[in-house]
């Protein structure tokens, strides 16, 4: 038991660093489905893949996920798990190269044929990254922009490449060791180890920078042979680069908003642009000038795609409307309306996959090589070369009938939590999905305690209100359409409770557990365990030998290692399912933020890749110095009782302490000269105005009944004029009773018989 004047053994120093945090994120029982917006998608043609033609998908969940088609149903084959936040753009690179950018600043390439093996991550951006393009006769090109303003662009086959020496070890055991301020760091996920890229450019790859964007950047495309990239974002103009040299070659202006997607023809020649400003214009950049504007939307333009031969292009955007228009006649017709804003689409084959800001996925009719067969469907209309403004009120009045009506194959996604309530206990959420369906969570084990399905939200919040009071340990947030959880030390170790509340067996009733730390010890469970049976070979160069003495030092420490794993047991309230595991988002000393499923865990991880604290208080149940655990308070008698008067001053005791035990300690104080040390209350009683320890033992919690039910007298405890549960905690009555900022005052009295 910590005392609060323990809590400054540091001085008066000041943390130089923020300690970083460990995040795990609950899954729901379904990991095959996205449960949050899709922002990206592409295909990979199946003649590179065997006769498999592969969706990818990017969404919001942090996640991405790459969809097999069998016959007309579609079921998801990996999911690529490493970002710590939204996936904002991801294409195909080559053959099979998957290429990601997320807003955590990372670009990451993963093979997209594997089970979601992430290759490499690419650490420039100095904030969010939020677009890609690709060279699709060049491979290795790829550029990448952001909210910072930057525009890179990367030779994958040389960012991909080992910097280590041919002689050094493969890339899933190479040192770090020198990397000394790196411009890019190179992470293998799934090794312990990273690989890091000084900024001396003998020792490692640099990308190509393309200076000049001022604001943020939303939109890139790149031609056939990489020859030529454009780029577009709030400065509300086209730039256009040399991506070779990264030199700039001409600025278009001409949109009166931000730029948010850009299409380029195979040759470089022909650009396609779509705005905030809801219009689409065609751009010549050879005659560096605008060829048309095309006026169809009522709102932003998000996502375009062409036709191979770039005769005709399908939009979306804000107003949850995809449209077909033909370039060259400016004939235009609504294909389908949705329910969400369109976010991207890809085409494949004779139809069009389309992701919204919805999380699932969905293939419609295109005639992709035969737009003109969706013209003489009727209901088209000629799109308008009008300003903004002119154009929208055209537009609004105008209601052509969808060309069609359902789509040919949905891919499903689980809906995003939209609302969240930490109850009282600290232990479970209240959660509401977009569906409007309401679930319970139970935090410490990672489940869903009960699905109530479609009901009030607020009604089951106040159904399910308890009067008690635990600190706050950690913090939640669904950015990511699920519940992240946050722990941050040493907030996180601030909340205790008795083993006998948690029912955690084989320990007495009144021990205290550490909400936190058992919890940390649940989602590293199997790293544990394969770290436990994890061979532990000794590094020799030639010629060394192992000493007996360091022999037994080294099976001693293991050892002991195994023992204390042993006697430091996951208790079952904080175990954590296997079948719908969480995900673990943190980053150690070196290689930044990562994310992993728990299961997944090799067992060789260290304070590389996990906080060290986090790691003391797992193996070494070392917790950080607590503030505010005890609360202080008076004990005295009712104001014109009879009891006998038991001067006890000003007392400190944990606020987790029951109000039974307060009770026993008066009877104590009441009865006996001496009190028994065995029956001291749990907390610090006061002795020449200091506080001074006194030890709760177990003398009153030997039998089966409450300990309160068997002293003679009968004592009750009192807070303004209430009288207090004995199994209410000291914390609970300050908190709801009490009310005051004062130290708590406590009133004691025989019990009136009822």
């Amino acid at each position: 038991m910590h005392r609060v004047g323990s809590a400054g053994s540091n001085g008066g120093s000041v943390r130089t660093r923020k300690e970083k945090k460990l995040t795990y994120v609950l899954n729901d029982a379904n990991d095959t489905k996205h449960c949050a917006g899709i922002n990206c998608l592409d295909v990979l043609k199946s003649s590179v893949s065997n006769d498999q033609s592969y969706l990818f998908t990017g969404s919001r969940d942090g996640t991405l996920k790459r969809w097999a088609f069998d016959e007309d149903a579609t079921f998801c084959s990996a999911t690529f798990e490493s970002h710590v936040d939204w996936v904002n753009d991801a294409a195909l690179a080559g053959e099979s190269t998957l290429v990601s950018c997320s807003s955590d600043t990372t670009v990451k390439t993963w093979d997209g044929l594997s089970d979601g093996v992430c290759t490499r991550t690419l650490r420039q951006h100095s904030d969010y990254v939020t677009c890609l393009a690709v060279a699709a006769k060049n491979s290795n090109l790829v550029a990448s922009g952001g909210l910072g303003g930057e525009v890179f662009i990367w030779d994958i086959e040389a960012a991909l490449s080992p910097v280590t020496k041919p002689n050094d070890a493969n890339e899933d055991s190479s040192s770090s060791n020198g990397a000394n301020g790196p411009v890019t760091s190179l992470r293998t996920v799934g090794s312990s180890n990273n690989i890091s890229v000084q900024s001396s450019p003998s020792h490692g790859y640099t990308p190509t920078i393309a200076k000049g964007h001022k604001e943020s950047v939303y939109a890139l495309a790149m031609n056939d042979t990489g020859t030529m990239l454009v780029s577009g974002g709030t400065e509300k103009v086209l730039r256009v680069w040399d991506p070779r040299t990264g030199s700039k070659s001409m600025k278009l202006r001409g949109h009166t908003d931000n730029v948010r997607v850009l299409l380029l023809d195979s040759t470089g020649r022909f650009c396609l642009s779509g705005s905030s400003d809801s219009m689409i214009r065609l751009w010549d950049l050879g005659q560096q000038r605008c060829l048309h504007t095309y006026a169809v939307h009522t709102d932003s333009v998000w996502a375009l795609a062409c036709t191979p031969s770039f005769s005709h292009v399908y939009s979306g955007g804000r107003d949850q409307c995809l449209y077909l228009t033909d370039l060259a006649t400016r004939e235009s017709v609504l294909l389908c309306t949705k329910e969400h804003p369109i976010q991207q689409l890809a085409l494949q084959d004779n139809s069009i996959w389309v992701a919204t800001t919805d999380s699932s996925v969905e293939k419609w009719p295109a005639e992709v090589q035969s737009p003109q067969k969706v013209f003489q469907r009727g209901g088209s209309f000629l799109a308008g070369n009008l300003s903004f403004n002119r154009a929208r009120v055209s537009l609004e009045g105008l209601n052509p009938p969808p060309a069609y009506k359902e789509p040919s194959i949905t891919v499903p996604g689980t809906h995003p939590i939209v609302q969240h309530e930490i109850l009282n206990n600290k232990r479970q959420i209240l959660t509401k999905d977009a569906a409007g369906s309401v679930k319970l969570w139970d935090i410490t084990s990672g489940v869903v305690v009960e699905d109530y399905g479609k009901i009030s939200f607020e009604e089951k919040k106040e159904e399910l209100f308890e009067m008690v009071s635990i600190p706050s340990w950690f913090t939640v947030d669904t950015r990511l359409g699920c519940l992240s959880v946050h722990l941050e030390t040493p907030q996180c170790f601030s909340a205790e409770m008795y083993s006998a509340d948690l029912k955690v067996s084989g320990r007495p009733e009144d021990d205290k557990i550490n909400l936190a730390r058992e919890t940390l010890k649940g989602l590293l469970g199997h790293w544990l365990a394969k770290k436990k049976h994890k061979p532990k070979p000794q590094v020799l160069t030639s010629g060394d030998t192992l000493s007996v003495k360091d022999t037994k030092k080294n099976l001693s420490a293991s050892k002991a290692e195994d023992s204390s794993a042993a006697s430091d047991p996951v208790y079952p309230p904080f175990e954590f399912s296997s079948v719908s595991p969480p995900s673990i988002i943190t980053e150690g000393s070196q290689g930044g933020p990562w994310r992993k499923k728990i299961t997944e865990y090799t067992g060789t991880e260290d304070e590389k890749d996990f906080p060290l604290w986090c790691l003391d208080a797992v193996l070494n149940n070392r917790l950080p110095p607590r503030e505010n655990t005890k609360l202080s308070f008076f004990l005295h008698p009712c104001e014109g009782s009879s009891v006998q008067v038991v001067t006890l001053g000003k007392l400190s005791a944990p606020r987790i302490l029951r109000v039974h035990k307060v009770t026993n300690y008066v009877v104590e104080k009441m009865v006996l000269d001496n009190p028994l040390d065995s029956l001291a209350l749990d907390g610090t009683s006061v002795s020449g105005g200091q506080p001074q320890p006194l030890f709760a033992g177990n003398g009153l919690l030997q039998s089966g009944l409450k300990p309160w039910q068997k002293l003679r007298p009968s004592i009750e405890i009192l807070c303004n004029n209430q009288v207090l549960s004995p199994d209410m905690s000291l914390a609970t009555v300050r908190a709801y009773i009490w009310k005051k900022p004062e130290d708590l005052i406590l009133n004691y009295r025989v019990a009136i018989a009822r």
